[in-house]
């Protein structure tokens, strides 16, 4: 549920309320007392925040698996040539246990 802010006319007391989108908006001040009528405020929102491992997983990566890719890449970059004349593929990284 969004969050909005309003701001009373009467007291100028300013507070912020979770509501449904489909509710109306709010008409009386909340302060014990004022009961004055309120205007919903044009907010900056809430931020944006992606937290845990990442959407695709080579956007987190540590540096040792970084080293160690780079490291991967320079040696395989070329097809073996065994000594009868047969390429064989070059092998494979496998990612360390981070």
């Amino acid at each position: 549920m969004p969050t909005y802010e309003y701001q009373c006319q009467k007291c100028g007391t300013t507070f912020e309320t979770f509501q449904s989108i489909k509710d109306a908006p709010l008409e009386k001040c909340t302060k014990k007392g004022c009961r004055g009528k309120v205007r919903r405020l044009i907010g900056a929102g809430g931020g944006l925040l992606f937290k845990g491992s990442g959407f695709y997983i080579t956007d987190y990566r540590s540096e040792g698996y970084k080293k160690a890719a780079k490291a991967g890449e320079s040696a395989g970059s070329g097809a073996s040539t065994s000594s009868s004349g047969e390429s064989k593929p070059a092998a494979a990284a496998t990612p360390a246990a981070s």
